[in-house]
């Protein structure tokens, strides 16, 4: 028979949220985010090859608000992952670990990867990109 008086494991019930442990998590949701974003892309690029025929019709399904959604998405996920990834080898390096640090730099590649998509999504949208 088990022995009932053993401590359960803690969980998310009982561990307060803090930035480290949300950027952790975000960084894995990006990771599989890019993986099955990628398979846009990869649409589009074989729309591409496929003839103007195909090609207008994926961006007639890329350009309605759905699809816009999903791209904006992936670009945010995209420069989240590279912001984050950047400030994993900072601290694969052995720098970076204070706490102070670890929560400054868990916070600016959230700041700069918001940053990065707005300048991207403005730059596109100014120049005609999206419609």
């Amino acid at each position: 028979m088990a022995d009932t008086r053993r401590p359960l494991s803690p969980h998310l019930q009982i561990y307060k949220w803090q930035v480290q442990m949300v950027t952790s998590i975000l960084h894995r949701a990006t990771g599989v985010a890019l993986a099955v974003g990628t398979l846009m892309v990869l649409w589009g690029l074989l729309a591409l090859a496929g003839g103007e025929a195909s090609f207008n019709q994926f961006k007639i399904c890329i350009g309605s608000p759905v699809g816009l959604v999903l791209l904006f998405g992936w670009s945010w996920a995209l420069f989240y992952h590279l912001c984050n990834g950047i400030r994993h080898l900072i601290q694969d390096a052995g720098a970076g670990y204070a706490i102070p640090q670890f929560v400054r730099s868990s916070w600016l590649s959230i700041i700069v990867s918001v940053l990065l998509t707005a300048l991207v999504w403005a730059y596109v949208l100014t120049a005609g990109g999206a419609a």
